[in-house]
């Protein structure tokens, strides 16, 4: 009870800290929208690609987009740990009895209602250029969950990485070298049938496009559920790896200071 305490206080924190700052979530958008504007209208044809499995290309890429802009939200949530330690409130935390958990779980629960918000925002703009999904509510809640499985791991290690590098110009570059990657490596921007093998191989192995395969497959006319259980739960077995790895990073902050 007392680890659920914590966390719930560390999760108010940072909540009210983004609510005090809503332009932040605005300007996270931009580069997602942008994505879906532009690639949506330039490779609007691409969906007459023989094979491409889709109808409609901004059908295909809303997905692709969403759960892009949940990484790159996950892997600047370093960010918030680094200012911490900038003004010492870190260090305070740490000579408190707070569960070290909790320490992870505030900025976590932080990336996780930006991902929310954002979510929310990519797919109304993406119905209103034309996507359309047989999956219903179902589906676009199983993709916002999936969305969701994917922020929180990434969020951990990014907490993880900056435990460790205590650097701003480290995060910096590990988090652009982290995501663009996984982003590319994954059925996000075009269908894996249509890519070298060497991406398909690397793709099953890509937490993204785990998240984007329990997506799309929970929209599609009829969900195959063991493909969307299957995914869900390879993200979860991450996720708690990286949380684990993370709670770690600070005990080991802990005894460096």
């Amino acid at each position: 009870m007392t680890a659920i305490t914590h966390a719930g206080y560390m999760t108010g924190r940072h909540l009210r800290a983004l609510a005090r700052q809503p332009w932040y979530i605005a300007f996270t958008l931009l580069q997602p929208l942008i994505y879906l504007l532009i690639f949506g209208a330039l490779f609007e044809k691409a969906s007459l690609i023989p094979g491409f499995g889709s109808d409609s290309y901004i059908t295909f890429l809303t997905p692709g987009v969403l759960v892009m802009s949940a990484l790159f939200t996950a892997v600047w949530n370093g960010m918030n740990i680094l200012e911490d330690m900038k003004r010492g409130t870190l260090d305070r935390f740490l000579v408190t009895p707070v569960w070290r958990g909790a320490l992870i779980a505030g900025p976590i629960a932080n990336a996780a209602v930006s991902s929310l918000v954002q979510a929310g925002v990519i797919f109304g703009v993406g119905s209103l250029l034309g996507a359309d999904y047989e999956g219903g509510i179902a589906g676009v809640l199983v993709l916002v969950l999936a969305s969701l499985l994917l922020t929180a791991p990434f969020a951990a290690f990014s907490n993880a990485v900056a435990l460790t590098a205590r650097q701003e110009e480290t995060m910096i570059g590990l988090a652009n070298f982290v995501a663009l990657p996984l982003t590319f490596l994954a059925s996000g921007f075009m269908p894996l049938d249509l890519a070298p093998n060497w991406i398909r191989t690397a793709a099953k192995f890509n937490p993204v496009n785990w998240a984007l395969e329990a997506g799309r497959e929970a929209l599609s006319a009829a969900p195959d559920w063991g493909i969307i259980g299957i995914r869900l739960g390879l993200l979860v077995v991450v996720g708690t790896v990286l949380f684990a790895l993370a709670t770690s990073a600070f005990r080991s902050y802990q005894r460096s200071i």
